[in-house]
């Protein structure tokens, strides 16, 4: 009797850890931030649902992720200076560093060996080793840096908010080059970097235009684009700084947030001339291009945050507006874009929609969720 008491336990804990190790694969996941909770869903995109809630990332206002080249890790960067990587394999937390004191994003570089952070307090780089999490490289700024993104030969490209410039820091040798660029513009607030690792360009809050390197060029120089884009016309006051996203070239333009307005932006992708604007229903915080560029999707800052609008590229007209609810924060596509993510904070609720007939095909309960990030962004540049 002894004996089989034995082996009924042994069989229950063997089977346990067995289905503790059920493998989901990493194509199909990402991350959903909780902001107020400082916790992390891990999410299957197919399925439409929550694998997992790992705690312990710290303060997540504003928090953003990049991904391993494997899709394995996800690495947090939280508003604290919280580093964290989260391993979605096994669901747990792999590593963590308090780098800063007040962080506002990060990247990855081209290989997957290094990760950066870009930091308010005190400002600057930092650049870790993407497997251990030691200090790799310090770049101090003096000014709350932004824009942050990574570009082809393990560079990385960031920008000042106070002094107006870009730096591009070469990781690639034994060790780094750093070439300052200056006279970006007045307080550059956000950048991205187009898919093919090109043109990086910086939104400007201190005057009406962005700012436009060719990282092509072996000096590169600064091209203003827009300059004076709300010439003559009375500003409002800004509830939200606008992000600028990867994903912001639909087709052959991009669409880009304007600062303090009610408009989005249509900027030719070649010659960077402007197209044309469309009016819309508040200031636009993303402006994102559906994977196929054919539409782009819009959410917009308090007091008009609970609509989404959809904009078709070609034309620059709204082809549909959704309401999901209160402060729609954040938008994610799947990889080919058949389906949209949308995250409503103040109803904790992650909405699944369609993108093509529009219509909403799921939600899943989240705590005041802000940022989603699906894996496939470890493909991409800039994400």
């Amino acid at each position: 009797m002894r004996l089989l008491s034995a082996l009924v336990i042994y069989l229950t804990l063997t089977l346990g850890a067995i289905a503790q190790l059920a493998v989901h694969a990493t194509g199909d996941l990402g991350v959903v931030i909780e902001r107020t909770t400082g916790s992390v869903l891990i999410v299957d995109q197919s399925d439409m649902d929550v694998l997992a809630r790992v705690e312990g990332f710290g303060d997540l206002s504003h928090a953003s992720a990049v991904f391993s080249p494997d899709e394995r890790y996800a690495f947090i960067f939280g508003r604290d200076g919280g580093l964290t990587k989260l391993d979605l394999v096994t669901q747990t937390i792999a590593g963590r560093v308090m780098q800063a004191g007040n962080s506002i994003g990060g990247a990855i570089s081209d290989d997957g060996l290094l990760v950066a952070v870009s930091n308010y307090e005190p400002g600057g780089v930092r650049v870790f080793d993407a497997e251990t999490l030691d200090l790799v490289a310090d770049f101090p700024t003096g000014s709350k840096t932004i824009g942050l993104v990574d570009a082809p030969g393990g560079r990385f490209v960031f920008s000042m908010w106070d002094s107006g410039e870009t730096w591009i820091a070469d990781m690639s040798g034994a060790a780094p080059e750093v070439t300052k660029i200056t006279g970006m513009g007045v307080n550059p607030y956000d950048a991205l970097i187009t898919g093919d690792g090109r043109r990086y360009i910086v939104g400007l809050f201190g005057e009406d235009g962005l700012s436009t390197l060719d990282l092509w060029s072996e000096t590169p120089t600064v091209q203003r684009v827009l300059p004076g884009y709300g010439h003559g016309e009375e500003p409002l006051p800004v509830y939200k700084m606008p992000h600028l996203e990867g994903w912001a070239l639909a087709g052959d333009r991009f669409a880009l947030p304007a600062v303090g307005r009610h408009e989005v932006l249509w900027l030719d992708a070649q010659r960077l001339t402007e197209l044309g604007r469309t009016k819309t229903h508040g200031q636009p915080v993303f402006a994102v291009a559906r994977p196929d560029g054919r539409h782009v999707w819009v959410n917009y800052a308090h007091p008009n945050n609970d609509t989404i609008e959809v904009i078709e590229a070609a034309s620059g007209e709204i082809l549909h507006t959704l309401k999901p609810g209160p402060a729609v924060l954040h938008m994610e596509f799947s990889a080919r874009g058949h389906r949209v993510w949308v995250s409503v904070r103040d109803a904790n609720r992650i909405d699944i929609y369609d993108t093509h007939t529009f219509e909403k095909i799921g939600e899943i309960p989240a705590q005041t969720p802000s940022g989603i990030f699906f894996t496939a962004r470890a493909h991409r540049i800039g994400l």
